[in-house]
């Protein structure tokens, strides 16, 4: 739309004019309105073809099929003018796709010079005749203020359910990667200085395996499409997994839902953060306060799965089981309010992972009492029982020898699988629970703050 004519003062003779007989007044302005309304009249049938294809173009539904939470960087990459190829294995296909760039720890403008998806070939290729140019409003560049995130245009593309996308993304000038969700166990391409986000293939001249900027994915998917989000730790986020082999178990679950008969797609957002408590921060921010920003949110988000707490119990003198079951109430409390069936995973074990320092013989009372409220008491709508899952029967603190990956508390790709299997597909039935306005059921679901009625000691 034009932007407004600028107002001027009226000339002299226009005011002498005014001044005049009221008839030479209405003899002046009817022609002077006939022609406004011409122009008017043309000007919107100019406009409005470009304004409706706008209006339109987010038209669809839309679900979230990939997501990855933002951290503050420990070592931001610099970027000097060059091109990040990043690869993301998608859970749910459609026609459409758009893309989430986040600079949420940026200390500055964030500069995206040009951006382009399509679907992943190999290495840091991409598929032939997929690549397609990414814009945000229109424009093929922007840039994203400090603490926000851009969503771009939907392009049309057809993405296969499962199937892998290739986001590239060039930066110009030297910025810095403040921003990224560093354990991306994924192959990340950065190549020399240029824009590159149309090669078929990327030279490259580094790799990384975090994910820089960008936070998420979204698809136009059928009607019945729909997203969980699984909020987490190290243990979500796929601690010593196979590297680009997608076997995280929210990948399993994904792939559990995806092979299932009948019924609409469910979408698996993960929302794991290595290190993250639920109650305070560590390297990222903890999972309370980042519940609306990674989770509620989330495009298309119906359930949630919380496997939170271990790490609240593994630095010591940090929070009670008391204190971790508030911050679990204060969880369901705030989803349920915007409509989210919320769906609690019992801790899994962790004897002898730093002894003395992370497990203690007091740790694993908080735990087995943390695990008991979430099994009794009857605040989730429903319970996924991870720790039995990979627990050994023998030695119950302890994961199953042929579950572990060699640290006694994250599972290898055997474990992982194991407790992916343990989910209830049922949990996830074809009667979509609706999304709702807030409901004023606690004072953190209408503000958003974690500290509403969170201990008050869990205030860092």
């Amino acid at each position: 739309m034009p932007s407004p004519t600028p107002q001027r003062s009226m000339p002299d003779s226009d005011m002498e004019f005014a001044s005049g007989p009221r008839h030479s007044a209405v003899a002046l302005w009817r022609p002077l309105t006939v022609l406004m309304a011409t122009v008017l009249a043309v000007a919107a049938i100019a406009i409005a073809p470009a304004t409706a294809a706008r209006d339109g173009s987010d038209a669809g539904h839309w679900v979230g099929t990939w997501s990855a939470s933002p951290q503050p960087a420990s070592l931001p990459v610099e970027l000097n003018g060059q091109t990040i190829r990043q690869i993301v294995h998608v859970s749910v296909g459609g026609t459409r796709v758009r893309v989430r760039l986040s600079n949420a720890y940026g200390t500055g403008l964030l500069h995206i010079g040009a951006a382009r998806v399509g679907l992943h070939g190999s290495g840091a290729s991409i598929a032939a005749g997929s690549d397609r140019m990414l814009t945000f409003g229109g424009s093929e560049s922007t840039s994203i203020a400090r603490g926000a995130l851009v969503i771009s245009d939907p392009v049309k593309l057809r993405v296969p359910d499962g199937g892998n996308l290739a986001v590239s993304i060039w930066l110009p000038g030297n910025q810095r990667a403040d921003t990224e969700h560093s354990l991306g166990l994924q192959t990340t391409y950065v190549s020399p200085e240029g824009d590159y986000t149309g090669a078929d293939v990327l030279p490259t001249a580094t790799t990384t395996r975090s994910f820089h900027f960008l936070t998420g994915v979204d698809v136009d998917a059928p009607a019945a499409s729909r997203a969980v989000v699984v909020l987490g730790d190290s243990i979500t986020d796929g601690v010593n997994s196979t590297v680009d082999a997608n076997k995280r178990w929210p990948n399993r679950l994904a792939e559990r839902l995806r092979a299932r008969k009948g019924g609409g797609r469910v979408a698996v957002l993960n929302a794991g953060i290595s290190g993250n408590r639920l109650l305070h921060n560590t390297v990222a921010t903890n999972a309370s306060a980042r519940l609306d920003r990674d989770v509620l949110v989330q495009t298309g988000a119906r359930y949630l799965i919380v496997l939170m707490g271990i790490n609240d119990i593994g630095f010591p003198g940090t929070a009670t089981a008391d204190d971790i079951i508030a911050g679990h109430r204060q969880i369901i409390d705030r989803a349920h309010a915007m409509g989210l069936k919320v769906y609690g995973g019992t801790l899994t074990p962790f004897q002898s992972f730093l002894p003395g320092l992370y497990y203690t013989d007091d740790g694993e009372t908080m735990r087995q009492a943390v695990n008991h409220w979430i099994r009794t008491g009857k605040a989730y709508d429903a319970v996924i029982d991870f720790d039995k899952a990979i627990r050994d029967p023998s030695h119950p603190a302890r994961m199953r020898p042929a579950y572990d990956s060699g640290d006694n508390l994250h599972p290898n790709d055997a474990g992982y699988r194991a407790m992916a299997d343990a989910v209830d597909l049922s949990l996830f039935g074809d009667r979509v629970p609706a999304r709702r306005a807030v409901d004023a059921r606690s004072a953190s679901a209408l503000t958003g703050r974690p500290d509403a009625t969170v201990c008050p000691a869990c205030t860092t």
